[in-house]
């Protein structure tokens, strides 16, 4: 090439690029001799987005003492990327990459990087939890403290339940750990302070059990708590975009939303709990693993005094009423094997119990001033469940109405949660986060999804006795995870930047692979079998005999990869059973009478094994079937190992045990935890990949 002429010249030295009034750009040009071409276009990038130089070997200085996470305080790793291959990958990379690193600095980093839709979250109080925690997302296992999810649409709805989340200790770890979480619970015990006879404050950090078990005061104290995470969900740049409460939930809902002010809100949650008393030792409730149509004609069956009172999910519903009825209601779904059970209430809730507080209660809150809330508010209340927004309107509707008689019907009228949640699904929210000490109803907005057809996230905020920062944190890595906008900037402070693997990109090979066994085999006198494990047959001309023959190894089988013992890939004897039947169909026997397994047939990390399996000649209604092995060597007189030995017989000549799986689970079974079973296999030398993970 003539490069005298024209005005490109070729660059054969390092040459400096001035800085110009407009982006720089350069063009790169690639020609290869097949004919395969590639031509990019690099733009320089905005002043206000391009990252402060790094340099890998000068980390940048560390932060000041006061700045860095204390002893045991838990940090967030995030990673993300467009498919799960590249995630996993990220791990990897990620946990080759980090040593002499401060952790902080290392999560600040991932922090500022572009969020792709797979993600996963590492937390760890320590290096050697975070390590751990990238070693199980590299390895596709699940781990404590690595959360996984992908890119949720609309949402988040934040979701109130009623009593049942508290728990002895609750909210302590929060009230010395966050200060906007004990700025909250200071505003609202000063709002309830007018209203009740004792200190919200003094409750919580005492954590007293005798305190919890009066309903005037445990309602107060959860509104109280909700309310408070709310705020603390808000302060890490999570808003609702809907809410969802349940019975006296959807006081803090209201709240939350902005239809009732705290005051007004503490006092509806105070008084009327307080009126509640009337109705102890009256009353109780059941919850009842069946349909609304099934507890309706099974309580009508047993007469008066019960009604229902909550419908959760499909098949989750809560029954109020008598204690006499009551057990009558548990001893006939006990019969019948229906589970159901008693919630520790001594009052029945949105019965007609509660009829006898009506003139009460619309005295007690008559000076409640409803407003328009700045939230979708999601009514819970028999056939007020609703979407909150009236047609042609920009502001939530339906709020203004929630004044002393809607929270006298709140308590009356029966809790459909199920409606609630169905009317946020199909406004296509797919982020539920339950706002409460402890999750009790993400199960529930689970089922509905699924009767539904539709997948969603439901997370909760703490978890029953577990160390409170340490759970929220996971909790905000949960909504970070389906595509909450959380800001870390609170988590990350004193953070700085450092220099980390870039993405992992997946690269695709566009030659055409070898494909094995693509020849024809009938050629050379075979018969070909169609089956993935055995390739051809011949029935040996001087017997009744048959051989078939086939080559396994972890390039044309890489599946079998998944199944090892001792970090060696060994055919599962469950393929044993398989070769053996497909030997059964070839000469006429459908039943595998006696299977003996006397050696495993370990797979070579490279190159294969020929396989042989041999069926004699018949005696009676039955053949001998062996399975043989060889591995591939230069050496022919690399010798054969036989692996099983069995017997083949026709139907007619074998009685065979007979199920009935015509309902399915059977009666009278139970079902039996699988959380963390192939890890424990895994410790025990037994790996599982996820090819052979289907347990369930």
């Amino acid at each position: 090439m003539d490069w005298s002429a024209g005005a490109v010249r070729l660059l054969a030295e390092d040459q400096p690029w001035p800085e110009v009034d407009r982006p720089r750009r350069a063009a790169v040009s690639s020609f290869g001799i097949s004919g395969t071409n590639a031509h990019v276009v690099l733009e320089q990038a905005p002043a206000e987005t391009r990252p402060a130089p790094e340099s890998a070997e000068e980390p940048s200085a560390p932060a000041a003492a006061e700045d860095r996470p204390a002893d045991g305080a838990p940090v967030p790793w995030l990673l993300s990327a467009r498919t799960e291959a590249a995630l996993a990958e990220q791990a990897r990379r990620l946990a080759g990459s980090v040593t002499g690193l401060n952790t902080l600095d290392i999560g600040y980093s991932l922090a500022a990087r572009t969020r792709f839709e797979h993600r996963a979250v590492v937390v760890g109080r320590d290096r050697e939890e975070l390590l751990s925690g990238l070693a199980a997302l590299a390895e596709g296992r699940s781990a404590a403290g690595v959360v996984r999810g992908e890119e949720a649409d609309g949402g988040p709805v934040f979701v109130f339940p009623g009593q049942g989340s508290q728990w002895v200790g609750m909210a302590r770890g929060l009230m010395d750990g966050s200060p906007v979480f004990a700025g909250r619970m200071a505003e609202c015990a000063a709002a309830l302070a007018p209203h009740t006879d004792w200190s919200l404050l003094d409750v919580v950090r005492a954590a007293d059990p005798a305190a919890l078990e009066r309903v005037d005061v445990v309602q107060p104290v959860l509104f109280a708590v909700m309310v408070s995470l709310a705020a603390v969900w808000e302060s890490y740049g999570v808003r609702p975009a809907a809410v969802v409460g349940h019975s006296q939930g959807e006081i803090a809902a209201a709240c939350v939303a902005g239809a009732l002010s705290l005051e007004d809100a503490a006092k509806v949650v105070a008084l009327r709990s307080r009126s509640l008393l009337r109705l102890s030792g009256q009353g109780g409730m059941v919850s009842v693993a069946a349909s609304l149509a099934r507890v309706e004609a099974r309580i009508a069956a047993l007469g008066g005094g019960l009604e229902v009172a909550v419908v959760n999910a499909p098949e989750l519903v809560v029954v109020s009423g008598d204690p006499d009825a009551l057990d009558a209601l548990v001893a006939s779904c006990e019969t019948d094997g229906v589970r159901a059970r008693r919630i520790a209430v001594d009052y029945a809730s949105h019965s007609a119990h509660v009829e006898q507080l009506r003139d009460e209660l619309a005295e007690a809150l008559s000076g409640i001033r409803p407003v328009a809330g700045r939230v979708p508010f999601y009514s819970t209340v028999g056939d007020e469940a609703s979407p909150g927004r009236s047609e042609g309107e920009d502001e939530p509707a339906g709020t203004t109405a929630l004044d002393a008689g809607y929270w006298y019907r709140n308590l009356r009228q029966p809790v459909r949660f199920d409606a609630a949640v169905e009317a946020a699904i199909q406004a296509g929210n797919e982020l539920f986060i339950e706002v409460s000490p402890h999750p009790v109803l993400t199960g529930a907005v689970q089922q509905n999804a699924e009767r539904l057809e539709r997948r969603v996230a439901a997370i909760g905020t703490l978890r029953r006795a577990e160390e409170e920062p340490y759970r929220l944190l996971t909790s905000l890595a949960e909504a970070h995870a389906h595509g909450a906008a959380v800001d870390w900037t609170a988590t990350f402070h004193g953070g700085r930047r450092v220099a980390l693997p870039t993405y992992a990109f997946q690269h695709e090979r566009y030659w055409l692979p070898d494909e094995p066994g693509s020849g024809d085999i009938g050629a050379v006198g075979l018969g070909t079998l169609g089956h993935p494990l055995l390739g051809a047959a011949v029935r040996l001309a001087d017997s009744d005999s048959v051989v078939l023959t086939g080559r396994l190894s972890l390039h044309t089988h890489p599946w079998l990869a998944d199944h090892a013992v001792a970090g060696e890939a060994v055919l599962p004897p469950a393929a044993f059973v398989e070769l053996a039947l497909r030997a059964g169909d070839e000469v006429g026997c459908d039943i595998v009478e006696e299977l003996t397994l006397r050696a495993p047939l370990v797979l070579p990390a490279s190159g294969g094994v020929q396989v042989q399996l041999v069926i004699g000649a018949p005696a009676g209604a039955r053949r001998s079937v062996a399975v043989y092995s060889r591995v591939e060597s230069a050496d022919e007189a690399q010798g054969w190992v036989q692996h099983v030995a069995g017997v083949l017989a026709a139907g007619t000549d074998t009685a065979v045990p007979s199920f009935d799986l015509s309902q399915w689970p059977p009666a009278g079974a139970r079902p039996l935890p699988v959380d963390g079973l192939y890890e424990r296999l895994a410790d025990r030398g037994h790996g599982y990949g996820p090819a052979f993970q289907g347990l369930r």
